[in-house]
């Protein structure tokens, strides 16, 4: 399944930092911007198989 994500992202002193504002702690880096957004691909698929797992979880409750 693909999905789209709005993310913000913004140059610091130690080079990109990236989130995504409609999940909550999603967050990461990187020293240049196409870093930090393959970062932030990463981290958004990590987060959505933990939301995934939680409610596999809840289910079986």
């Amino acid at each position: 399944m693909q999905a789209r994500c709005f993310v913000s992202l913004k140059k610091t002193d130690e080079g990109f930092s990236v989130w995504v504002p409609g999940l909550p702690g999603c967050a990461s880096q990187g020293q240049s911007e196409p870093e930090a957004l393959e970062n932030i691909r990463d981290a958004i698929r990590e987060y959505l198989e933990v939301v995934e797992e939680l409610a596999a979880v809840q289910a079986t409750v």
